[in-house]
């Protein structure tokens, strides 16, 4: 992986870390498209990726992560818009404008367009379905943070936490119909067009109770 042009060139060891750790991640889910998440074991994983069993374990604690390689920046995304906000837009408003960003580019991590294999493997897998869960909930947390942090509130502020529930509330709503279309065999064109008008009231929806909550100082 090629460092970006602010960060200090990886050194030789990082860079083969990294290398490891992507091709255990695209051996596990050739493995897991191929035959499902439930019929492949670690040890599988391992003698496919040519590796040790415990260097599978030690870059993937839990076997779910082998599929869901996203949690840092799912979970942190949100957090991160709020805190680059404009001046003079609010949390609401920011992330709006993120999130029909998001359709548009079609993405994987904030708005779940990840291609009709891939959808049907997380939805046919309980253990997966039940991570993903705890992705939203780490998200939602982190956003609670943020919103706190963004005005002047104790980490555990009842508003914050509350504007977050909310606010995590729409993203996993629309996460989740994005993947249910796409296992129904939609296309992402289709899914977008449809997706634009239900982003739009659900943001809506939130209007009266957030849209002047963390307004960024002008």
């Amino acid at each position: 992986m090629a460092s970006s042009p602010t960060a200090a060139p990886l050194g030789l060891r990082e860079r083969k870390k990294l290398q490891t750790r992507q091709n255990i991640s695209n051996t596990a889910t050739r493995l897991f498209l191929d035959r499902g998440y439930d019929n492949v074991t670690i040890a599988e994983i391992a003698e496919a990726a040519e590796v040790a069993k415990m260097t599978v374990t030690n870059y993937f604690p839990r076997k779910e992560d082998l599929v869901l390689d996203i949690h840092d920046a799912f979970v942190a995304g949100p957090a991160v818009t709020v805190r680059e906000r404009r001046a003079g837009e609010s949390a609401l408003a920011v992330l709006r404008r993120a999130y029909l960003a998001a359709v548009a580019d079609r993405d994987a991590v904030l708005a779940g367009f990840s291609g009709p294999d891939f959808a049907a493997l997380i939805t046919g897998s309980p253990a997966l379905v039940a991570r993903l869960r705890e992705f939203h909930e780490d998200r939602e947390r982190r956003l609670a943070e943020a919103l706190a942090g963004e005005t002047d509130c104790a980490a555990d502020d009842f508003t914050a936490r509350l504007a977050a529930a909310l606010l995590g509330g729409v993203h996993r709503t629309l996460f989740e119909e994005v993947v249910r279309r796409t296992v129904a065999g939609e296309s992402n064109d289709a899914i977008a067009a449809v997706l634009g008008e239900q982003v739009a009231a659900a943001f809506d929806t939130l209007e009266p109770a957030l849209g002047g909550y963390a307004v960024r100082a002008n």
